[in-house]
């Protein structure tokens, strides 16, 4: 070459690296062979721009060429292939097809195959619902769904035993097949392998080459106490099966948490209401309540409770999904109001309406008047 990289694309030795590729860039596709069909002279200035920017776009490599100058770098067997006329087509779609993006059709040159390449498994979601109890408590449930395993006749391989996978001889491996319209070049999925590069001559019985068949999946998993509604819980390898030997997918649970008739969750506290009579809450008392889990309980109703106090339980609420601290269980107080009352009971009641009195005492929390007037 007469010309050094600098002169060929057209650039100053001082040029910044995207400077550098935006040059090549625009050589590329003016001398691109899709755009220049069997056109030599367009074909050689092709191969003079991707080795220019080959060894101007690597700083060691520029630091070389500039510091031993065009012919001694030369030389020395530096650039694509050891020496200008050891480059080829393939060597610089491989290298740089990146640079072209998605022009001439939206194509670019794709890297051969001898062979299926491992693929990861999709990740599978499932719904799975619980009792706020259960919840409260945790709990083992059977989980069972399809699912995509590894086939167990050819061990994921989806060829029969004692023959392998080839590379495909219309599309040398590719997985595209290329035509000529005019001035442009078009690919396609290779109809022979299915885009896929190589052809399973003798597949499998099992799978039909697949690699993978479908499977009805039940196992149990644990659902930790504590957990909310919402949560997502991953299971690492339940997803489906990767293909020709890949990773399997996650399988990702989700929890629905079904409301309670007598509890409730608030943050990590487990709340309910009592009822209570109007002289448990004048007098106070002592009460057994259930919780959820079933256990006993006794609360202290301090007297003067009014209603809507919350009387604290420390650490019986929920377990926290992180570490050992439990929330809260809280006891709501409220009045049980009687719609029919007894003759002597309803004396009663007027005759203790009439001591305390009938007008309100805000400073000191009297009821009178409430009791005044709905007990006419």
């Amino acid at each position: 070459m007469s010309k050094d990289y600098y002169q060929i694309l057209g650039i100053s030795k001082t040029a910044t690296a995207d400077e550098i590729k935006k040059a090549y860039r625009k050589l590329a596709m003016k001398y691109h062979p899709d755009r220049n069909p069997d056109n030599k002279e367009a074909e050689e200035k092709f191969k003079e721009a991707a080795s220019a920017y080959e060894v101007l776009s690597d700083e060691q490599k520029r630091r070389q060429y500039d510091q031993y100058g065009h012919n001694q770098y030369q030389q020395m067997g530096g650039g694509m292939g050891g020496h200008p006329g050891g480059m080829n087509m393939d060597d610089i779609f491989d290298s740089f097809g990146d640079i072209f993006g998605d022009i001439f059709g939206g194509q670019q040159r794709k890297r051969k195959k001898s062979g299926p390449e491992p693929m990861r498994g999709h990740d599978l979601a499932k719904e799975i619902t619980i009792t706020l109890k259960e919840a409260y408590l945790g709990i083992k449930k059977d989980i069972a769904y399809t699912r995509l395993v590894a086939c167990k006749t050819c061990k994921g391989s989806g060829a029969k035993e004692g023959s392998k996978p080839s590379a495909c001889g219309k599309c040398q491996g590719t997985g595209q097949v290329q035509f000529r319209q005019g001035f442009f070049m078009y690919a396609q999925a290779c109809g022979t392998c299915s885009g896929q590069g190589f052809i399973i001559s003798s597949p499998c019985g099992s799978c039909n080459g697949k690699s993978r068949i479908q499977e009805y999946t039940k196992f149990s998993v644990n659902i930790p106490a504590g957990i909310y509604d919402g949560a997502e819980l991953r299971i690492g390898s339940k997803g489906d099966a990767g293909v020709y030997g890949g990773s399997s997918g996650d399988l990702f649970l989700k929890i629905h948490v079904l409301p309670d008739k007598k509890f409730r969750r608030v943050g990590d506290d487990l709340q309910c209401s009592v009822m209570l009579t109007y002289p448990q809450l004048v007098l106070g008392a002592q009460i057994d309540i259930e919780n959820i889990d079933g256990t006993k309980m006794n609360v202290k109703i301090p007297k003067g409770c009014p209603v809507g106090e919350r009387i604290v339980s420390p650490g019986k609420g929920f377990a926290t999904m992180r570490g050992n601290v439990r929330g809260n269980l809280v006891v709501i107080t409220q009045c049980h109001i009687p719609k029919k009352l007894p003759a002597d009971a309803k004396k009663l009641l007027t005759e203790y309406s009439d001591i305390i009195g009938t007008n309100p005492n805000d400073s000191e929390g009297t009821i009178a008047s409430f009791f005044k007037k709905f007990l006419g």
